[in-house]
């Protein structure tokens, strides 16, 4: 019997008897892959990658972490420098994790977040007057603007990854929700009846509702020439000049859209209607204020609910909106600071939940409205960048793409696909460049590599390190891994492409997700590897592979970061397709197989859950 008809009578005769059986919360369909497989260099590399990550993490956090999980470093409120930053020395680790890295890796990530937790709550600031009794009230920063509590949840967002059940994640997640659904009459951040955040300053005491001053962003006076300072800054007066425009404050802005994350994990534990309610509201709200805005989101909505209403009429202004181009004070230049396109995270969380494309929509008549004002500089066409009093300003060279690949991910639309600009991963999708995979593990492996050194070369001493001196040599590396393994994009920091705005404290957004059931854990079992090859609204293909000679593994399959997509069925090595219809299944691979499946897929049909495959009715 050939091994493609042994596959089919495997399957088929799992098949039968898991649809005969009562219904149970275990995966729907088993298959057994036999076929043998020499293991492709890419599967050694994710191998090798996976290992490498885990090793040189937990050297890192030996260096710059204490057994408590404080990070050694000086502890200051500021948007340079502050609690954000103390925390995002672990970016990534929950993703590799959740990819099949080392349990370790997970056990440092809690670690080093309760260290911040309880570190920051401690830390005391003696100038800037909401911080003098903690820089953390009730586990959560105590105000400031979304760009940094969403980089602060980084780590955070993503622990429901790995460990759903947590009891301390589970009660934060609905607690820190509630800071913004009213829930806490010491938060009073959201005004239900307008749908706005009542400022781009808000936290766990609650919304800044005057004017911000330098000193709220900069922290207190330091002693500057001490420490390395990212944004060059000279002396303390710079970097509290830095701030002197970032005064307009009041009301809701984009930025804050970047809260739906927090609010989707809440949902996504038991799928309590509050907290869909809550978000769809809130990201509806702001569809119909790009509409009535002519098609572009408004960067200021004022207590009154009025687009422009905290900056004198104008939808352009607020902090970070589309006229934010402040002075920097080591050049006396004007620098654009524009960060509207982050804002597209709420509304992806919101198509997560429901796939509906009006939440695209939004994003492509944005850029259509800006590609209108094109102009040709230099015989290069431009585009703009900026809103301000005199009109669009801010010209780059090229059509207007930032965000384009984020919609034709989650719309799989060739109209999107054309609008977006291209990508070397777009490409091997495309089956054009069938060398991608092992050039962007080895470099990805160069990566960690080359940061483990860094931080052998590092002399800084925690006296002389601010929160965010080692953030560059974090050598955690999950890119390559998370498109090739699991048809994803990294929305983070750094952006995955250029003309996707730097995140943070985005969810998972991947067509496939993994999980061993045999150690109960999330991501693919020791020695399994993952390729996927193809993707299209319909479906995708993978291919699985088992590197161990000897011994046979089992991994779970699930449709979506989330199981949000069903799988109607799957089909190996081009043999018959077996039906699956749930959102995940379980493979066993032999020793030394592997192969390709193709699945054919019916996607943003399920609620998103963080439940793991065998906890629930799939």
């Amino acid at each position: 019997m050939t091994s493609r008809r042994r596959f089919l009578r495997n399957a088929s005769a799992l098949l039968l008897a898991t649809v005969a059986a009562p219904a149970m919360a275990a995966p729907a369909t088993s298959l057994e892959i036999t076929t043998p497989m020499a293991p492709p260099e890419w599967a050694l590399l994710e191998r090798a990658l996976l290992r490498a990550n885990a090793e040189a993490c937990e050297a890192f956090f030996a260096r710059y972490f204490d057994e408590r999980g404080f990070l050694l470093a000086v502890e200051r409120w500021g948007a340079n420098d502050g609690p954000d930053d103390a925390i995002e020395n672990v970016n990534d680790w929950p993703h590799l994790h959740a990819l099949g890295a080392s349990d370790r890796l997970l056990e440092l990530s809690k670690k080093a977040y309760e260290g911040n937790v309880r570190q920051y709550t401690l830390a005391r600031t003696k100038d800037v007057p909401f911080a003098r009794e903690g820089m953390y009230y009730k586990e959560f920063p105590v105000m400031t603007d979304w760009q940094h509590l969403s980089e602060g949840l980084s780590v955070f967002n993503l622990l429901g990854l790995s460990d759903p059940r947590d009891a301390r994640y589970r009660d934060r997640v609905k607690r820190f929700s509630g800071f913004y659904m009213n829930e806490d009459p010491g938060a009073p951040n959201y005004d239900p009846r307008h749908k706005i955040i009542r400022s781009m300053i808000t936290g766990s005491r609650g919304p800044m509702l005057r004017k911000a001053t330098p000193l709220d962003w900069a922290g207190d006076p330091f002693n500057v020439g001490d420490f390395f300072m990212e944004h060059g800054e000279r002396s303390y007066e710079e970097t509290l000049h830095h701030y002197d425009e970032y005064t307009d404050v009041i009301g809701d802005g984009p930025l804050n859209l970047q809260v739906t994350s927090l609010v989707l994990n809440a949902y996504m534990l038991d799928h309590e209607p509050k907290y869909r309610d809550w978000l769809l509201g809130y990201v509806d709200a702001w569809v119909e204020r790009a509409q009535a805005n002519g098609g572009v989101l408004p960067s200021n909505i004022g207590l009154d609910g009025r687009i422009g209403g905290a900056t004198g009429g104008k939808w352009w202004g607020g902090v970070y909106g589309w006229g934010f181009s402040p002075v920097v004070p080591q050049t006396g230049k004007r620098e654009d600071r524009n960060r509207v396109p982050r804002a597209i995270v709420g509304f992806m969380n919101a198509y997560l939940l429901t796939g509906d494309d009006k939440y695209l929509e939004v994003w492509r008549r944005q850029a259509d409205v800006i590609n209108a004002q094109k102009k040709v500089i230099d015989g290069k066409v431009h585009t703009p960048r900026m809103y301000g009093d005199k009109g669009w300003y801010g010209y780059a060279p090229g059509d207007y793409r930032i965000n384009g690949l984020e919609i034709w991910y989650l719309s799989m639309r060739a109209s999107d696909r054309a609008r977006a600009a291209e990508h070397p991963w777009l490409a091997f999708l495309d089956g054009k460049d069938p060398d991608f995979p092992v050039r962007i593990l080895r470099k990805d492996l160069e990566q960690v590599r080359a940061r483990a050194q860094a931080q052998r070369d590092d002399r800084s001493t925690p006296d002389t390190r601010l929160a965010d001196a080692a953030l560059d040599i974090n050598p955690a590396s999950a890119n390559a891994l998370i498109h090739l393994m699991q048809g994803g994009i990294h929305i983070a920091r750094p952006p995955w492409s250029p003309t996707s705005p730097a995140q943070g404290g985005a969810l998972l957004y991947a067509r496939l997700r993994y999980f061993d059931p045999e150690r109960r854990r999330a991501g693919v079992p020791e020695d399994v590897a993952a390729l996927v090859e193809t993707l299209s609204d319909e479906g995708a293909s993978v291919i699985l592979v088992n590197t161990n000679p000897v011994q046979a593994r089992t991994v779970t399959v699930q449709g979506g970061g989330y199981g949000e997509h069903q799988v109607l069925s799957v089909a190996a090595d081009d043999g018959a397709p077996v039906l699956v219809d749930a959102s995940a299944f379980t493979v066993r691979l032999a020793a030394g197989a592997g192969a390709r499946l193709v699945l054919k897929m019916k996607r943003h049909v399920n609620p998103p859950t963080l439940s793991f495959p065998w906890d629930r009715a799939i």
